[in-house]
């Protein structure tokens, strides 16, 4: 990075934070505190007015912003294709939000990048899931928990589990404090504490804000958390040579390890219960089989004896 560069990347830095400091700017740019300092000067003397507090560090004077500043093209791109995902994706206050700000974006390109950027962009397209419905009922509870979260209120709604639970129950009731949202293989997730669980909003009905209050624990941080990993039950699965780049392609999530070898593919699995396998094994047809556990295998067998029964 050249000087000037480095200079107007400083301003942003410290238009985008309160208070930073020289030594963190070093550690940014890569470059010497001492460089910094001159920077700063540099800065100072062109007219930014900077305010450094010694022990402190440096920031801009209240109501200070600098004006728009050009985009190149991949920049362009890059910011246009995140308005275009957050349409998609989120909730309909968020979607008219990304429209003004891609209006925004485009009326501060030059005409040569504006026309550039258009033609990049009509060659990448962003679709939506085909679970129309779902998806619907996936943004109206985003929306809902999105406001419960920012003004630190509980909810209450209806869930429908994957599978029955160790009660043999399907549906459940739950009124939970909302921690955070998590966008995971193409679902909206909600991280809430209820124990610290996990619902898919696409699951929820008759969600609800409630007057009761909740307060973030100060040791949680959505971006550091990591779930913990239940899936204790292994299953080892073989498939045929004429299936293997299918499996390979599908990028199923429980899946552990791949290996292709001259009796076939062999994939191993983890799982919390067996059942949340059943459908997409069966879905393969004779092209596979299972090796273990026997317990699977005997499922796998019974069921296939009622649909030829069936048929």
């Amino acid at each position: 990075m050249n000087k000037t560069d480095r200079l107007l990347a400083i301003v942003l830095e410290l238009q985008g934070r309160k208070v930073v400091r020289a030594e963190d700017l070093a550690a940014l740019f890569e470059t010497s505190v001492r460089t910094i300092y001159r920077d700063i000067q540099a800065i100072s003397e062109a007219g930014v007015p900077i305010i450094g507090t010694t022990g402190t560090g440096y920031s801009l004077m209240e109501g200070y912003f600098l004006p728009p500043i050009s985009f190149t093209i991949e920049e362009a791109v890059t910011l246009l294709i995140g308005t275009d995902f957050i349409e998609l994706r989120f909730d309909d206050d968020y979607r008219d939000r990304a429209k003004a700000a891609r209006r925004k974006i485009e009326a501060t390109l030059s005409d040569g990048v504006r026309n550039e950027t258009s033609r990049i962009r009509k060659a990448l397209r962003l679709l939506a899931p085909g679970r129309q419905a779902a998806l619907s009922n996936e943004r109206d509870n985003l929306d809902k928990i999105r406001r419960a979260i920012l003004g630190g209120r509980k909810i209450r709604f209806h869930y429908s589990k994957k599978s029955i639970d160790s009660k043999g129950n399907h549906h459940s009731d739950r009124t939970v404090a909302p921690y955070g949202l998590v966008l995971v293989e193409g679902s909206w997730m909600l991280v809430a504490y209820c124990d610290i669980r996990h619902f898919r909003l696409a699951r929820m009905t008759e969600l609800v804000e409630l007057e009761e209050r909740f307060e973030l624990p100060v040791h949680f941080d959505l971006r550091e958390y990591t779930p913990p990993d239940d899936r204790h039950l292994r299953v080892h699965l073989r498939f045929n040579h004429d299936l293997a780049d299918k499996v390979k392609e599908s990028n199923y999530h429980y899946i552990e390890e791949m290996n292709e070898h001259q009796a076939g593919l062999d994939v191993v699995l983890r799982v919390r219960q067996l059942d949340e396998l059943m459908q997409w094994v069966l879905g393969w047809g004779a092209g596979v089989i299972v090796l273990e556990p026997e317990s699977f295998r005997n499922k796998i067998r019974e069921e296939a004896r009622k649909i030829s029964e069936r048929y």
